[in-house]
């Protein structure tokens, strides 16, 4: 998968959305930047404990990370390069005020819809300081300064942006970044931009960091997410278009000019699953993409309509899907839609049945025979 993120790969627009964000950042605090791309591979600790994640954190199962051994795994989020960053500043014994930007691919199970995909694009923004404070004054002025990277007051006078609390295991008084946008139908929407917070002194000590001594800042941006309100892109499977006429539009800053869309094509599962845990969105998209490979970019969302247990249901019903005592039904929707072609209705039956033999776990199958 290419990094979008990355000039070695051919010019994008989110290289250029980067770099407004880390200028805009280093006139801010008048410091130089370094960017750090290091292999998606990378040690489970570094990803979760050396971050502060506890042991029986939800986020280490396998059905949100992509574990490769017990002791590595895809990186879930760019933050995983930052304990490399702070090891390498243990010897660092003047004074030392510097921006690190740690860009690229980051690897999840995911919901399939318009606005994510398991394979997203993250940036984490740390500013380390020795000798010297930062605080919540700092931390404030840099959220502002990331909100008018990506939505420029000049070009997007309407727009809004709050912080409200929240928890993260490497910051202290965290928050999140939220940015309000006008929908092309008038109304308006909060938009998740930025987790930011204080760096966490458990965090600097890991790497031999005095935090009376040091002081940092935090914040991971979703590269994809900022890049459509800034170009007025509405799905997210656009940014990866091979369509000439998108691609073209994907080489700078510039709103995007809807290129005529395709028709939706609509196909309907009923599923067998071992339980209601099964039925959850995120792991039933990742093995959907999993089992249709380079047609996953056909699938423009999947949808869980109902979950209902055999116990609920009419004995015929239970008999004509064959399910078990402790099975359930799930009535999943599959919404299909190419970028760059109208999909006929074979085609949409052939994309339907391979979802449904991934995900269905039942004896009795239905499917379309095309």
């Amino acid at each position: 998968m290419r990094d979008l993120s990355d000039p070695a790969g051919g010019p994008h627009a989110a290289q250029q959305l980067l770099a407004e964000v880390v200028t805009g950042l280093e006139r801010l605090w008048d410091i130089p930047a370094a960017t750090h791309r290091y292999s998606p591979l990378v040690a489970t600790a570094d990803n979760y404990d050396r971050l502060g994640y506890s042991a029986d954190d939800v986020t280490r199962d396998s059905r949100y990370s992509r574990h490769v051994s017990p002791t590595v795994m895809l990186r879930s989020h760019t933050s995983a390069g930052v304990p490399a960053v702070l090891d390498a500043l243990h010897g660092e014994l003047g004074r030392y005020d510097r921006l690190h930007v740690l860009p690229g691919l980051v690897y999840r199970r995911d919901a399939v819809d318009r606005t994510h995909v398991g394979t997203p694009h993250q940036v984490d923004l740390w500013r380390l300081k020795a000798r010297g404070l930062l605080g919540p004054a700092e931390h404030h002025a840099m959220m502002a300064a990331v909100v008018e990277a990506v939505l420029p007051a000049a070009e997007y006078p309407d727009v809004q942006w709050r912080a409200t609390p929240a928890e993260h295991s490497y910051t202290a008084l965290g928050q999140q970044l939220d940015v309000c946008l006008t929908r092309p139908d008038g109304s308006r929407e909060w938009l998740e931009l930025a987790e930011c917070g204080l760096v966490a002194a458990r965090v600097l000590r890991g790497s031999g960091l005095d935090p009376r001594r040091w002081a940092g800042l935090a914040l991971g941006l979703g590269l994809d997410r900022a890049l459509m309100p800034r170009k007025g892109i509405g799905d997210i499977r656009l940014l990866r278009s091979e369509h000439p006429e998108v691609r073209a539009q994907l080489q700078d800053l510039a709103r995007y000019r809807p290129v005529s869309a395709m028709p939706e094509v609509r196909r309907d599962l009923s599923l067998v699953l071992g339980s209601a845990d099964d039925a959850d969105v995120e792991l039933l998209g990742d093995l959907a993409r999993t089992a249709l490979g380079a047609d996953a970019v056909l699938l423009a969302a999947l949808e869980v309509r109902a979950v209902t247990p055999a116990t609920a249901l009419a004995p015929a019903a239970v008999e004509r899907l064959g399910l078990g005592p402790d099975q359930v039904n799930v009535l999943v929707r599959l919404v299909l839609q190419p970028l760059d072609r109208t999909l006929t209705d074979g085609e949409a039956n052939r994309v339907r049945d391979r979802v449904y033999l991934a995900l269905h776990r039942g004896k009795v199958l239905e499917l379309t025979g095309d």
